[in-house]
């Protein structure tokens, strides 16, 4: 499994890379080996402000239904439309063009309350 240094994580596993104000936000590798096959991604909050730790999607693999959790408070300028058509790119590249959601962040300082790529993963792994 690969956690790059360069995002920031939740304890949710959630990803999230800055640009500017602009979070793009997607779920781990440890998160889609964990689900297994993705089949549906749902995102229905796309132009909403959204608080962080609220909803913002689905996640759908085989088995199970997962919730998509807002790392940071925002609004949801962008969906990857790509996983309408091709779900699983999460689990062939959950870090790339796996991406979620981009949200135009509302309180950038909440970042400092994401964990950096060690402290999630000693979090996985405790």
């Amino acid at each position: 499994m690969t956690f790059p240094d360069n995002l920031k994580y939740t304890k949710e596993h959630e990803w999230v890379k800055v640009d500017g104000d602009t979070a793009t936000i997607g779920i781990t590798d440890f998160a889609q080996r964990e689900l297994g096959d993705i089949v549906y991604v749902e995102v229905d909050t796309e132009g909403e402000d959204l608080d962080k730790d609220e909803v913002f999607g689905t996640v759908e693999a085989v088995k199970t239904v997962s919730d998509l959790f807002m790392p940071v408070s925002g609004e949801v300028v962008t969906f990857n439309e790509a996983l309408e058509d091709e779900p699983e790119l999460i689990n062939k590249d959950p870090y790339g063009k796996g991406w979620i959601i981009k949200v135009k962040m509302q309180n950038p300082e909440e970042l400092a309350e994401l964990l950096d790529a060690e402290t999630y993963q000693k979090n996985i792994k405790a």
